[in-house]
């Protein structure tokens, strides 16, 4: 499993190896479902946690555990341009999301925050265990492992860093 802290996720220590749970959603899920618009006006990151997906699964949150996968299908998070919606997934404790594609503000604020999402069409059900090869772009299910679209290096390294801010950070800007 990723080892990142459910309630204290500043870095996620190892996002090249995941192992973890699926959880499965569909086609244009929005940043309205994953995190309702009512809760935006916090900064508790645990607020987020404990709301996430409810737009779409009220459970999910409690549900949800450190290193778990959400494998989606096309336009995952398009909507509004929050990057409260990576956060919240961020801070439940997800440790990535596949999807066929990404709505491009959330792709760049995923980055942006340390989560790590990798575009792919798996073949896979609810509550089945994958392994996710982030550096080079693999996704193992079973006996069957997957050729997803490779992060260039340098999203890569951000990724490594925790987001944008602590890149910018490790490489003296900020």
């Amino acid at each position: 499993m990723v080892t990142n802290n459910k309630n204290n996720n500043k870095n996620i220590n190892n996002i090249n190896k995941i192992t973890g749970k699926v959880w499965k959603f569909g086609d244009n899920v929005d940043t309205d479902v994953i995190i309702p618009g009512k809760y935006l006006r916090t900064t508790d990151f645990g607020i987020f946690a404990a709301h996430v997906m409810e737009g779409i699964d009220p459970q999910f949150s409690t549900k949800v555990q450190k290193g778990d996968v959400i494998v989606a299908g096309e336009n995952f998070g398009c909507g509004s341009s929050r990057e409260q919606a990576p956060l919240a997934l961020k801070y439940a404790g997800v440790a990535c999301v596949i999807a066929s594609s990404f709505a491009r503000i959330f792709f760049r604020n995923a980055i942006n925050v340390g989560l790590p999402i990798i575009e792919a069409r798996i073949d896979c059900k609810e509550g089945d265990i994958i392994e996710i090869d982030t550096e080079n772009g693999i996704i193992a299910h079973g006996n069957v492992k997957y050729q997803a679209t490779k992060l260039p290096e340098f999203l890569q390294e951000i990724l490594a860093d925790g987001g944008l801010v602590g890149h910018r950070k490790k490489v003296g800007v900020v």
